[in-house]
């Protein structure tokens, strides 16, 4: 039985596929962002499933818990949990600020690296014009 600290295999192999999805895209301000919303998610995905557990079933609308109940919430509250982290609406925000704090720590990418080029060749171009 999995303990109630933890997240079900389910969710953890799901999120394991997803970051391998992640990383056959060859940008890595792309890859961030992903991984960003992804940790968001499973974090919220986290924060749901404790949160049922608060809740008094004995009379809800799914009738009594048992193992199979358990599975089909771990698959909506992980599918609510990428819904809310992926909606600029609904997110709570942790993955923008993550991506933000991480995006200075890339390298560049190889259009940017030629975009900066041509901008500091274009400086260069400026200052030696008005010096002439």
């Amino acid at each position: 039985m999995i303990s109630n600290n933890t997240l079900s295999p389910d969710i953890v192999n799901d999120s394991a596929q997803s970051l391998s999805r992640i990383k056959l895209d060859p940008n890595k301000h792309s890859q961030l962002k992903k991984v960003t919303q992804e940790f968001e998610a499973i974090f919220v995905t986290k924060m749901l499933t404790l949160m049922d557990k608060t809740v008094d079933k004995e009379s809800g609308i799914f009738g009594q818990e048992n193992k199979y109940m358990d599975t089909f919430k771990s698959y909506i509250f992980t599918e609510m949990g990428r819904q809310i982290a992926t909606n600029p609406q609904t997110s709570f925000g942790f993955a923008k600020q993550m991506y933000e704090q991480m995006e200075k720590t890339l390298p560049k990418e190889p259009q940017e690296a030629v975009e900066n080029k041509n901008a500091v060749d274009l400086q260069k171009q400026i200052r030696y014009s008005s010096h002439s």
